[in-house]
């Protein structure tokens, strides 16, 4: 078995990087997962049984955590001691706060008015703006090691998963 103690990097034999491979991610996923389900401990002692249930529960939350690029570029931050989610740190770049506002503004008035096109359309943008900020973090991270640039994009990038699920509702709200 494996001990607690490795980063989820290390659990999967992945590189320490915001960039990661999917496919990659999940063969490594099943494979840990294969070795330490508590099912192939059942006749094991107490000892072992528990210690198999912790890494299992701890190989799930890694492959939460490295699987959604918000939490895993936040999982890296705070690897080198940085909180990308400080409460007392509230400053955002202007421009950006006041995109939010215009895309608020949007999803508030395309939800009003019952205009799917509009969130559609609403959700390619704030997809393909996802999309960029994902490659400034990787960037920002992989190649510059620049933590504190990283901690301001991944704090964009939150958002934007966010206004994508609020825009994914709304797209629910008109289907029912």
């Amino acid at each position: 078995m494996s001990d607690l103690s490795r980063t989820y990097f290390e659990l999967f034999e992945l590189p320490e990087r915001f960039q990661v491979d999917p496919a990659r991610l999940d063969e490594a996923f099943r494979r840990a997962q294969s070795a330490v389900h508590p099912d192939r401990y059942a006749h094991a002692g107490d000892a072992e049984q528990r210690l198999a249930l912790q890494l299992s529960a701890q190989v799930n939350e890694a492959y939460r955590t490295l699987k959604n690029p918000v939490s895993r570029a936040s999982y890296l931050l705070g690897l080198h001691h940085v909180d990308a989610f400080d409460e007392t740190d509230t400053a955002m770049p202007g421009d950006f706060l006041m995109l939010q506002m215009e895309w608020r503004e949007e999803l508030d008035d395309a939800r009003g008015t019952r205009a799917s096109d509009l969130l559609a359309a609403l959700a390619f943008k704030v997809r393909s703006a996802a999309d960029e900020l994902d490659r400034r973090i990787a960037e920002a991270i992989d190649s510059q090691r620049a933590w504190g640039e990283a901690r301001i994009l991944v704090r964009q990038r939150k958002f934007l998963e966010k206004l994508s699920r609020d825009i994914a509702d709304a797209l629910g709200d008109m289907d029912d």
